[in-house]
């Protein structure tokens, strides 16, 4: 079959669910049911499984769908953890308080956008990655009077720049191992990438809320000061990580820029001598009743222990050795596979934070119980959706079908630079991980390097990139964030928003890889 047509039908599915979702608004749920019954006849009917040889296709269908449930069992445990937490700090004033607290250095919701968004957002990516910023930072705006699509949209922007470093660097780990280039060089080739266009992820995130307008009782700044204030925000996250990146490697830029640009964001707003009153608390109905304020270090005390746990678990290296000797593995077919390291996993920290949290803030059981069973109720509506998009994601690996379209795009030949961080996107379309991504397509890039006379180090580290910005219309991703939220049915909407962006992303960085290469 041409290679063409070989590649049109690779990504009939894909396209299926956007065209569902973006202009036809439906759901993930009816999207993705779509999506997987064209990809079951594609696989039936074609594509096959080649890595199985001549076993039967019910044991690759088996498979599959095995691993699939598996991921959307871990992916729902974060989910579950978040919102826990969620409905924890709406039912004891937690977020009563802090709206208080932030709306003492401002009340302008762009401003306070860059804090939660970008920099809180991305120091969670940082710490534990794999769909804990979305989970915890979206709710956390909504308890901010921000729309729930907005809330996710702008959390999904917001952080994206941070996951080519992922989890204490976990995306580029598995580069390493397949390509046999260091840390350092991978971190550097791929921060010089974010450090000149990741400014421009922000910018969207705070024309997401311009668009808006502030609140009418709100003290906005003017769009000169403004213009200030995102500088500020872009410098103070995107030079340490560029400097830590090329200085010490892969496992601190994220976290460590957050956190040094977010404590002089802070810093300079409490010198800026602006002074507002505190102020009033922003429910829905939909949210459970609100008990009185909380003393600040008790309303911000479910953050902290997820925070300390992330940070205890990730940068104590015999802890988080011993904590990940404790796993769940299992091995179908040989070809199928699935691990969860019930111990070390995001879920269980968000769990432990929850239950620490409750605690901490003097919540009855009867309370805590309360707020977890909100949580189990809040899960259920999404679980349909994420079997159905992982299911599509492991057959389309398993069939082949993402090699196809990886083979098709090497066609471009000199311009490939150009489009070698569509690769990393597609790959976290897929799969919704920017870290299996890099599995999917690090040997990829490595070998289109080799046939086109290409620098390898630069299509790696365009790799990282595609993979991070990925995150933004991943529908796993977007599915859980949604559900945090409580809008399990406004998965279209979001992936509207966050598709132009992630497509200018790519064009830039395409663009500066292209001119890189050189």
């Amino acid at each position: 079959m041409l290679w063409w047509l070989e590649a049109l039908l690779a990504a009939s599915p894909i396209l299926l669910i956007l065209v569902a979702m973006v202009v036809f608004k439906r759901s993930a749920t009816t999207a993705g049911a779509f999506g997987l019954l064209l990809t079951l006849a594609l696989t039936l009917l074609h594509f096959g499984f080649p890595s199985l040889a001549s076993a039967p296709l019910t044991y690759g269908l088996v498979g599959s769908l095995a691993e699939a449930t598996f991921t959307a069992g871990t992916i729902l445990w974060i989910i579950l953890g978040a919102l826990c937490i969620h409905r924890l700090q709406m039912q004891t004033g937690a977020i009563e308080t802090l709206r208080d607290q932030l709306g003492r250095l401002t009340d302008d919701p762009r401003l306070l956008a860059i804090l939660i968004a970008w920099f809180f957002a991305l120091f969670l990516e940082g710490a534990a990655g794999f769909g804990t910023p979305v989970a915890l930072a979206a709710p956390f705006l909504v308890g901010f009077g921000f729309k729930p699509v907005q809330a996710v949209t702008i959390t999904l922007l917001g952080h994206a720049v941070g996951v080519s470093f992922g989890a204490v660097g976990t995306p580029v780990l598995v580069q390493i191992a397949a390509s046999g280039f260091s840390g350092l060089d991978i971190a550097r080739v791929t921060s010089d990438v974010h450090a000149l266009v990741g400014g421009a992820m922000l910018a969207l995130v705070l024309w997401r809320v311009h668009r808006r307008g502030p609140p009418h009782d709100a003290h906005p700044v003017s769009r000169r000061a403004l213009l200030g204030w995102f500088l500020l925000a872009a410098t103070g996250f995107l030079v340490p990580m560029w400097l830590i990146a090329h200085v010490i490697g892969p496992e601190l830029p994220t976290m460590a820029g957050a956190v040094v640009g977010g404590a002089g964001f802070i810093a300079a707003l409490k010198l800026s001598g602006r002074r507002l009153p505190p102020t009033s608390p922003a429910t829905t109905d939909d949210e459970p009743q609100t008990s009185p304020a909380l003393p600040l270090g008790r309303a911000l005390s479910p953050y902290l222990v997820v925070i300390a746990l992330v940070l205890l678990t990730r940068l104590i290296g015999p802890l988080e050795s011993l904590l990940r000797s404790v796993a769940v593995s299992w091995q179908l077919f040989e070809n199928f596979e699935g691990r969860f390291e019930p111990l070390f996993h995001p879920g269980t920290l968000l769990i432990l934070g929850f239950l620490i949290g409750a605690r901490l803030q003097r919540t009855s059981a009867r309370e805590a119980g309360r707020a977890a069973l909100g949580a189990l109720k809040m899960v259920a509506p999404v679980t349909l959706a994420l079997v159905a998009m992982l299911s599509i994601s492991r057959l389309m690996v398993h069939a082949e079908m993402i090699d196809a379209l990886a083979e098709a795009a090497a066609r471009t030949g000199a311009a490939w630079p150009l489009f070698a961080p569509v690769v990393g996107t597609l790959g976290t379309f897929v799969t919704g991980s920017a870290t299996a991504s890099n599995i999917l397509f690090t040997d990829f890039q490595l070998a289109t390097a080799e046939r086109l006379g290409l620098d390898p180090l630069r299509l790696i580290g365009a790799q990282g990139v595609g993979a991070a910005v990925g995150n933004t219309i991943a529908p796993h991703n977007i599915i859980a964030g949604c559900a945090t939220v409580g809008i399990a049915t406004h998965e279209g909407e979001v992936l509207r928003r966050t598709l132009g962006a992630c497509a200018l992303y790519l064009l830039l960085g395409g663009l500066l890889v292209l001119y890189l290469s050189g």
